[in-house]
């Protein structure tokens, strides 16, 4: 099974994109994030025909999540659904698809350390965990991933000097990253990939940062440890980040084994 993830700043502008790397990856799963429509806006007659269905929880111009898949989605779950007052920014959907219970996730920017888009952040993290240990459990196979908006250590960083301490970076936001690990995930691109610098999924649209290799490595696939024990590759396909109008951020793939 290969399940990806892709952060697309919006599905209207990169519907084309997301086709054509369907076709070219061909992906059993794809999680997608940011796509900055409502449901009814997303184009999940376009993709049924490439033979993936759709699932869909939008928010109009702002966040947004979808998964397709080949295989049939059941146990469909948008937000947290923990009993509490539900987040108004759609960032979470759950699906189990061919024996994996998958987890898209578009985890909150953050802004600025101190901010309040900063607090909100780390206390959506810490209810993302609470979930995990509530509703999930570790021992069957599971993978959650998208967009988390950190970069775990230095190395998945252009200039770990100039970040430290920043947004995207910071000790509390890879602290929460940490803990979501602890509850029973692996970074499989990091377990195919020890070691290895310069492995980047972000780069700014602006100083031309993706020629300049300047990005960071904030789009992540966990697994817990009966899927992680079947992983064969992981990778980040950089080629749609070349595009004349591309997303910010580039596909994150990972397969697993029967």
């Amino acid at each position: 099974m290969k399940i990806a993830t892709w952060n697309v700043n919006s599905i209207r502008v990169r519907a084309d994109a997301v086709a054509a790397w369907l076709e070219s990856a061909r992906p059993d799963v794809l999680c997608l994030q940011e796509i900055k429509v409502v449901d009814g806006d997303f184009p999940a007659a376009r993709y049924e025909g490439m033979g993936y269905r759709a699932a869909v929880s939008g928010q109009k111009t702002y966040n947004g999540v979808a998964i397709l898949a080949r295989d049939g989605m059941s146990d469909v779950v948008a937000g947290f659904a923990d009993g509490a007052e539900e987040d108004p920014q759609r960032r979470l959907l759950r699906a189990t698809i061919g024996g994996v219970r998958v987890i898209d996730a578009y985890c909150p920017n953050g802004e600025d350390v101190g901010t309040e888009k900063y607090a909100y952040k780390l206390a959506w993290f810490a209810r993302l965990l609470r979930v995990l240990e509530t509703q999930e459990s570790p021992s069957k196979p599971l993978v959650l991933l998208g967009d988390f908006n950190i970069a775990p250590e230095a190395i998945d960083v252009h200039a770990p000097d100039r970040w430290e301490g920043k947004v995207l970076c910071s000790g509390p936001e890879r602290e929460a990253l940490a803990g979501l690990r602890a509850w029973g995930l692996e970074d499989c691109v990091r377990a195919k990939h020890p070691g290895e610098p310069k492995l980047f999924s972000w780069w700014d649209y602006r100083l031309a940062a993706f020629q300049r290799g300047w990005g960071l490595r904030i789009d992540h696939i966990l697994a817990t440890a009966p899927l992680a024990a079947r992983l064969r590759a992981a990778e980040i396909d950089v080629e749609p980040r070349k595009a004349e109008r591309p997303s910010d951020h580039a596909p994150v793939w990972a397969e697993f084994g029967p």
